[in-house]
């Protein structure tokens, strides 16, 4: 069958002209053999690709660049598995997230200083007699009037220690997320003579899904202010 509807027909005898042969050129469309009504159909008597008939197996993976994709194409709504959540609250390890989400994330997990309004105990004690004793906070006691505060994302204690001493030691003891003692401050010393007082500012750890914390003033030498502690405030992660 003929893929060609030829521009013009001669009949047998009939004079030969150039107008007529540039009509059989000019004029000539393609029949329905010349397409596979697949890939490509007649539109007008011209060959076109079809809808959808570029599949992607006939694309070669060499002749998809960069440069043949339109930049207006090329839109936030035609990607997948791409998710804007500045908490990361619905990150998978098979998505992706925006630059703006990860920025907002990382900016959220900058540590945060805030103050203590609650506590398990008064947040401040003094010992001034000879002994020991414990103090034990509850981490879910804890209480402040920041906005962004909320006890699951404490990861810190900030406490001022102080201690006095005229003989022997006098010190401030905190117990690490590991249940480790740690001395804050001491004041250590021989004799009357050699009074040694000492103060500092530190940070204990707390770790996610810790309970409390003990802090602990060991009187070895009576003084008026032998050893005494003030819970400042706490560091908290607000993107938590």
């Amino acid at each position: 069958m003929a893929i060609i509807n030829k521009g013009t027909s001669f009949n047998n005898g009939e004079q030969l002209t150039a107008e007529k042969l540039n009509q059989v050129i000019d004029n000539a469309t393609f029949t329905t053999s010349a397409v596979d009504n697949l890939s490509t159909w007649l539109s007008g008597g011209a060959i076109i690709v079809r809808d959808g008939g570029v599949t992607t197996a006939k694309i070669a993976d060499a002749n998809v660049t960069t440069a043949k994709i339109a930049d207006a194409n090329v839109t936030f709504a035609k990607l997948t598995d791409v998710i804007d959540d500045d908490t990361m609250a619905t990150a998978t390890d098979a998505t992706l997230a925006t630059s703006e989400s990860i920025k907002a994330y990382v900016t959220a997990m900058r540590p945060k200083f805030v103050n203590i309004t609650g506590a398990t105990l008064a947040i401040s004690n003094t010992k001034a007699t000879t002994g020991s004793q414990t103090y034990t906070y509850n981490i879910a006691d804890f209480t402040s009037d920041d906005v962004d505060f909320s006890t699951n994302k404490i990861v810190g204690l900030v406490i001022r220690a102080y201690a006095t001493s005229s003989q022997s030691s006098n010190i401030v003891y905190a117990d690490l997320p590991t249940g480790l003692q740690t001395a804050i401050v001491r004041a250590s010393a021989d004799s009357t003579a050699d009074f040694d007082q000492s103060q500092t500012t530190t940070t204990i750890p707390i770790n996610s899904g810790q309970t409390s914390i003990d802090i602990t003033l060991e009187v070895n030498n009576a003084q008026t202010i032998a050893a005494k502690f003030d819970l400042m405030g706490f560091m908290i992660l607000p993107g938590l």
